[in-house]
Order: C-alpha cells, then structure tokens, then sequence
C-alpha cells in the first residue's frame, strides 16, 4: 500500500512514544475513585489529546466531580510526579526515530502535555527525545491557542521546520482520536496506532492504522525504507 509522499514528520507522545497512557488511566481513576466514580475508557477515548485544563473540564463534567480545574489538576499532579519517571518507551519507537534521525528526515515532537510534565516522563528516555531538533509542549506553547481535535498544534510544530514544509507534506504519528482529528484538520496524513480496545470505525479520518509501530514501513510514504543504509 502506498500513500502520498512526505518529507517531515511529527509526532505525538503520551500512548505513542510512551506508555503514560497507562499512567494516566491509573492517576484519574485514583482520584474519581474517592468520589465513586469511574474512570471509563469510553471516557478517556474523548479526552486523549486534550490540554490539561481541557481534560480536566472534560473528566469534571462528565462525572460531576465537586472539584475546581485548579483542584483536579493540584490532586492528579503530585500523583503524576509519583508515575511519570516509569514512563517506558513503546514498541518500534526507538527503532524508527533513529532511522529517521540517522537518514535526515526532519522530525518534530506534537504534544499536549506541558514541559514539566514533558520532562517528568522522558527523564530516562532523553537520548531518544533529544534526536528531535523541533518540540511543541501545547499545554505550555502560548501560540497553541486549542487543544486537539483543532490543528492548532500540528500547524504550529511544522512551522518551527526551517524547510517551512506544506502541510501535505508532513506525516503524523497519533494514538488518539481527537490526535487524529487534529492532523486531518491541519491537512495532514496520520498514521494511527491507537489502543487495541478502540474500535476502528471511529476513525475514518486516519489515513492508516497500525497495532504497532513496529508494523509501520517508511517506504510506504516515501521515506527510506529500513533497509536502506
């Protein structure tokens, strides 16, 4: 199967690169818990890719929580200061950022988490995020203006490229639906790898979809294939 060509990539982080997903799962259900509620994936399905304030909002609302933004974010931070730290890489990750970063190809990092957080999660992982030369932290970028399903992000994060590559030519990496979203807003290809309980048809808008990114073959975008040297 071959798609349009691209030159540059971004990518997403939490449930992508990393397993924080998992993390984040196990901080809100702690939390909601003290108030008998449930932490649903069906919930988390709508929220993944949201600003911290908007995800708090979202989980606020739809469990009617007697908490503040402020509150909510106050009680999961000192939780996720505890989780972030085990972040762990995911499957093909560090395999495919160094041959891309090996063979030139412009990658940029597109995530909604702030920079404290960013620093939190990737704090045994820094040689791998170092190879990105270009981060967009849009829970902390002020030009970041909506958090995804908007393009906001994505169109911000390919504009720090030099080459001030077209949006069509720009690849993302996205776990999420409203990531997902995002990137076809931005008049991007997405390549989702999305968590196995999600169900496909939710997302007609990815322009492929994995179960991991060890499956992906670069070749298919135009993009030196792994057996190349």
């Amino acid at each position: 199967m071959t798609f349009k060509p691209v030159t540059h990539v971004l990518f997403d982080m939490d449930g992508l690169l990393l397993n924080t997903e998992d993390l984040y799962t196990t901080v809100f259900q702690r939390v909601v818990s003290r108030y008998g509620k449930e932490f649903t994936f069906e919930l988390k399905s709508k929220i993944m890719g949201q600003q911290s304030k908007e995800f708090a909002q979202s989980i606020i609302d739809a469990l009617e929580l007697p908490l503040t933004v402020e509150d909510f974010l106050k009680e999961t931070r000192k939780l996720f200061e505890e989780l972030f730290p085990q972040s762990e890489l995911m499957p093909g990750v560090e395999k495919l950022l160094r041959h891309l970063h090996k063979h030139k190809i412009p990658i940029g990092l597109a995530t909604s988490s702030s920079i404290e957080s960013y620093n939190m999660k990737v704090v045994h992982h820094k040689d791998i995020f170092d190879l990105f030369a270009y981060k967009t932290w849009g829970s902390s970028d002020p030009d970041v203006k909506r958090g995804k399903p908007y393009p906001d992000i994505f169109l911000v994060a390919a504009a720090k490229f030099p080459e001030h590559p077209p949006p069509e030519k720009c690849l993302v990496f996205e776990d999420s639906i409203n990531g997902v979203k995002a990137a076809r807003s931005a008049s991007m290809q997405v390549v989702m790898v999305p968590d196995p309980r999600l169900d496909h048809k939710l997302v007609p808008e990815a322009t492929l979809i994995l179960n991991s990114i060890e499956q992906f073959k670069p070749e298919s975008f135009g993009l030196p294939s792994y057996d190349e040297s």
